[in-house]
């Protein structure tokens, strides 16, 4: 029996009268992402004809909510605030960022218990008092828990996690968002989101040899870029989606957010039958069996893509190479059969210090399965691991099953070593093992983000993605200019071997097994139960509402920082070390921008504090700005605050008293994250207007008075001669956003509502 199964009945009840409707209104055939979408319209919303697609804003009513320990402290914390008793859809929470990959699974789990005590008990207190199932430390990483136990075709999720949209390999519309936004669910409101444009990707043939359902997104991301999914939805169809794995689908809607896609998915099929079946959820195949016409697209879509998406990406599987994507960006894609050639021209470093397989993008059975495959030919084949290796499952319940089956032991018998099912090194998790941490070196992972620093706190650690199924024969070989589709080995008999192509099967044979998920359910009841937050805590604070707009336009400001290129939301909120105070505003505050690369003087997190001239870390000048009653502004380049859902990268900026980011253009979560907060996203109307911002500029935004929606804002800047200059800047608030600037933030608006 599936979880929430009465909530799945009622969304699949629905499901013909409304797509019916949909069609009607469309006046045309339907894509699946129109099916969901238009599905979960909330009340409130009756439209009268199609929404436009990147314009119009629109209320929905997404079915459920999840949350990961990093992300869910603050959420619960603005939750906790909002006046309601429960929570009004299905929540959970799920204990995976905040295990530190140090020397194994046991022990490092052991430590994450007792270091992390104060936290876990927050979130299992405060989960247990308003409705909302918790995951403990150790059962799994959420995205991979939520395929294996929420996700259901046709459903619609959002979570606090950029990496929610991994449920679209089971048919979801899943779609990661801040805290904020979560809170807006839990709260029983209206979840707003700017209606997507279409992106279809048509996919023919078949995977084969070497080539892995990773590589279709490492291929994607490649034509894309890590800014073309922007404010859109992916929806792969065609013979060749038929032919991937149900976990295999979900690798690839996954590392969709690595291209600032809102989502991506699949529509329902027999390989989402069989996943469901397997993972004991057989009453939920067959419930969706039954209204299947209504869990893909239309066949007329699909055979005239072009009138129907906003554009359409050919891929065909039979031709498709492995690829290696990297460094420093998850986009930057290399066809295996070129990357030698590129790490050699590009002078990165050629020997493998480390290779890391699982993570939340692929630890699937498959996956693990593929990989054990080459393993066992290091031992069939005399060789030997010539890199350091590690193995993260997904999931409690994917370790157990591949201990049980073998998988684990051969690839421990090589000499990896098998890491807790949690995020780890992925997300910076990662104390490594490392004779001097600043040196040039390259690892390979099969996860989904590549940043620099992310991984181990080292700008010089040339990171590249790969499946697998790449990443362990890398591994063996110990050299970025192996190509093991055609390049030999020398074992240690002095032969030349040849690894054969890997093998492995979807699902396995004998069935999924675990003996303890790691499931905590809620109190009926939660009213008598108390959550103690102490005022003395360094991981944990109450939060005090944010003060609203005084009502006059903003002047005297001074500018915080100008950041130069690449800006995501790890350099203006790291995580790794900083993960811990993720439950306290005031002391993450202390990492706001401290990555990020300042125009003037181009140095990393260092700013010129123009009330003193001296040089000061962009947290303390921030602080000093604040002491004095002054606001300041954020000025950033394109795609600003690209990669992680984390809205303390906008909740940091606005606590230290931050009233606007002007940008040349956003990341669509991290937009969304600032206007929650109560602060002014701006884009340039002139992206050369960037280059006018001087370090010792006063800023004014004006015209804040007759703020509404469409109408752009003026920048005045009064240069150090008294001399100004005036320049206009765009903004996407509608009335609603308008009514969270003015209040102060959204909660506080909730709180206005619900008082």
């Amino acid at each position: 029996m599936a979880f929430d199964i009465d909530m799945i009945k009622s969304v699949y009840a629905r499901y013909p009268e409304r797509v019916a409707a949909a069609r009607k209104l469309l006046n045309r055939p339907l894509t699946l992402t129109e099916k969901i979408l238009y599905t979960h319209l909330h009340k409130n919303q009756i439209p009268s004809s199609p929404f436009t697609r990147g314009k119009d804003y629109v209320d929905f009513d997404p079915d459920r909510v999840a949350m990961q320990d990093a992300t869910a402290q603050m959420a619960l914390l603005q939750f906790m605030q909002a006046g309601k008793p429960k929570v009004a859809v299905p929540s959970t929470v799920h204990c995976d960022h905040l295990i530190q990959a140090k020397t194994g699974a046991a022990e490092d789990l052991a430590t994450a218990k007792d270091v992390n005590s104060e936290v876990y008990d927050f979130l299992e207190s405060v989960s247990n008092k308003y409705g909302v199932g918790f995951w403990k430390a150790g059962a799994g990483i959420i995205h991979q828990v939520v395929l294996e136990n929420y996700a259901f075709p046709g459903g619609m999720m959002i979570g606090t996690d950029s990496h929610t949209v991994n449920a679209g390999g089971l048919g979801m519309v899943a779609i990661g968002v801040g805290g904020a936004d979560a809170v807006d669910v839990m709260a029983g409101m209206a979840w707003e989101l700017a209606m997507p444009k279409l992106i279809g990707v048509h996919l023919t043939g078949k995977l084969n040899g070497w080539t892995a359902s990773k590589d279709v997104i490492l291929k994607v991301a490649g034509i894309v870029s890590a800014k073309g999914g922007t404010g859109a939805i992916l929806e792969y169809f065609g013979e060749g989606a038929k032919n991937i794995s149900c976990t295999g689908k979900g690798t690839i809607c996954n590392m969709g957010a690595e291209i600032g896609a809102t989502t991506s998915l699949f529509g329902y099929d027999e390989s989402m039958s069989r996943y469901l079946k397997a993972t004991e959820r057989a009453d939920i195949a067959e419930m969706a069996d039954g209204i299947a016409e209504h869990l893909t697209g239309d066949a007329e879509v699909y055979a005239n893509p072009n009138d129907y998406f906003d554009q359409v990406i050919e891929i065909n599987l039979d031709e498709l190479e492995p690829h290696i994507n990297g460094p420093f960006t998850p986009d930057l894609a290399w066809p295996i059969s070129k990357f030698a050639t590129a790490v050699k021209e590009n002078n990165w470093p050629q020997k493998l210090e480390v290779g890391l397989i699982g993570s939340c993008t692929n630890s699937s059975y498959e996956d693990l399965e593929r990989a054990a495959s080459l393993a066992q030919q290091v031992i069939d084949k005399n060789l030997e691991l010539k890199s350091e290796f590690t193995i993260t499952p997904g999931s409690e319940q994917v370790r157990y099953t591949t201990e049980r089956d073998g998988q684990l032991k051969v690839l421990e018998d090589i000499g990896g070593v098998i890491l807790a099912n949690a995020c780890g090194p992925c997300i910076g998790q990662w104390a490594r093992h490392n004779d001097n941490p600043d040196k040039e070196n390259s690892i390979i992972t099969s996860f989904n983000r590549n940043f620099s620093k992310r991984n181990d706190g080292n700008p010089k650690t040339h990171s590249f993605v790969a499946s697998p199924e790449i990443v362990t024969a890398m591994a063996i070989a110990g050299d970025l200019g192996f190509n093991p589709l055609t390049d030999t080995l020398t074992n240690k008999d002095g032969e030349e071997v040849k690894l054969d192509e890997p093998k492995g099967i979807e699902l396995p044979t004998g069935g999924f097994d675990v003996v303890d998920r790691g499931y905590q359910e809620p109190a009926e009841d939660g009213s008598g139960v108390e959550v103690v937050v102490s005022p003395t805590s360094e991981r944990l604070q109450l939060l005090t509402p944010f003060e609203p707009w005084e009502g006059t336009d903003l002047t005297g400001m001074k500018l915080l920082m100008k950041a130069k290129g690449k800006c995501t939301t790890d350099h203006i909120s790291m995580a790794g070390p900083w993960l811990k105070y993720r439950g306290h505003l005031d002391n993450i505050s202390n990492n706001m921008l401290i990555g990020g690369v300042n125009f003037f003087g181009e140095e990393v997190g260092i700013v010129t504090n123009q009330l003193t001239g001296e040089k000061q870390k962009t947290p303390d000048a921030a602080r000093a700005y604040k002491a004095a009653g002054i606001g300041t502004v954020i000025v950033g380049d394109e795609n600003y605050g690209e990669g992680s859902s984390r809205e303390h990268a906008a909740m940091e900026p606005r606590f230290l008293g931050v009233r606007a980011v002007i940008v040349r253009s956003f990341a669509r979560i991290h937009e969304t994250n600032l206007k929650k907060q109560g602060m002014l996203g701006l884009t340039f109307a002139n992206p050369a207007d960037y280059d006018q911002i001087k370090e010792d500029d006063t800023i004014a935004i004006k015209g804040l008075t007759e703020f509404t929606a469409g109408k752009p804002l003026t920048i005045e800047l009064t240069r150090a001669d008294g001399s100004t200059y005036s320049f206009e800047v765009n903004h996407t608030y509608n009335e609603d956003q308008i009514a969270w600037f003015k209040a102060g933030s959204a909660l506080n608006k909730i709180k206005e509502l619900n008082a």
